[in-house]
């Protein structure tokens, strides 16, 4: 599914924090955090994914007053400067205050297990809503691998969430699936769920994928590259989740992932011409 007819869109991931697992530090302050999504968009990003907190494996949490002060100025600002925006939050408290600055999209990596209050926030807001399929916190989601069939009890698990919000006065027009690559899922398992992307479809519901410089893609490079090294494989799964009718990618490296796109469009429009 896409959006105002255009293909899939670009999220590019803002992470506000010390500690994230690829850019930990570099846009820590609001000042710099600003002129890089500014550069996210130029580079041709849709929408631009604050978060304020660290979900990488192990990260310890952060209370919501800090998370909140990381994140609302940016999500103010960039509503100043006419750039959408997402809050990469599991506080139903920050995403409140981030309705109230501007934001357009809460992107909540628990789908509202984390947070009871979640599902009020996005029924009072009417904002559209990313629930990720989620087990648990970043200090044991590794633990909680463990599927008999890892592709259909994620589907199934998905589903319970979405009835559980509409329970709660969240419109299904609002909700938005996130697979949760790279969550309480081993290498293989993320392959097998990314594989099967069209196992969503039944839902009837947008889907977006994060699998931007995510561990699994190690296995694809030698031993030696670095983390930026992801950016390539991250780029082809980009193409590769637009073809399986993904509505948006969430990425780092959003020039390389625009180009990849790019480059699809043209051969499907080439296509239709033909």
């Amino acid at each position: 599914m896409t959006e105002g007819g255009k293909g899939t869109l670009v999220m590019g991931v803002l992470n506000v924090t010390p500690d994230s697992f690829s850019d930990g530090g570099r846009w820590a302050s609001t000042e710099t955090a600003v002129r890089h999504a500014i550069d996210l968009r130029d580079s041709g990003a849709d929408l631009i994914d604050v978060g304020g907190e660290s979900t990488r494996p192990g990260a310890g949490r952060v209370p919501p007053r800090v998370e909140q002060d990381r994140v609302l100025p940016v999500i103010a600002e960039l509503r100043r400067q006419g750039i959408r925006t997402s809050v990469d939050t599991l506080n139903a408290e920050t995403a409140l205050l981030a309705a109230d600055a501007g934001v357009d999209i809460i992107n909540d990596v628990s789908g509202g297990l984390a947070d009871p209050g979640m599902a009020d926030v996005v029924a009072r807001t009417g904002l559209p809503y990313i629930a990720m399929h989620w087990r648990g916190h970043a200090g044991t989601m590794d633990s909680l691998a463990t599927y008999d069939d890892v592709v259909g009890t994620v589907v199934a698990e998905l589903t319970e969430r979405v009835a559980v919000l509409e329970a709660a006065g969240v419109g299904r027009s609002q909700i938005i699936l996130d697979p949760g690559l790279g969550f309480s899922k081993d290498a293989d398992q993320n392959w097998q769920v990314f594989a099967r992307l069209d196992a969503f479809a039944p839902l009837g519901l947008p889907v977006m994928v994060g699998a931007s410089r995510k561990r699994f893609l190690a296995g694809v490079l030698p031993e030696t590259a670095a983390i930026l090294d992801r950016d390539l494989p991250t780029a082809v799964l980009s193409v590769l989740a637009a073809q399986a009718g993904a509505w948006a990618v969430r990425v780092h490296d959003v020039a390389g992932t625009r180009t990849a796109l790019n480059v699809l469009a043209r051969v499907d429009s080439a296509r239709i011409g033909s």
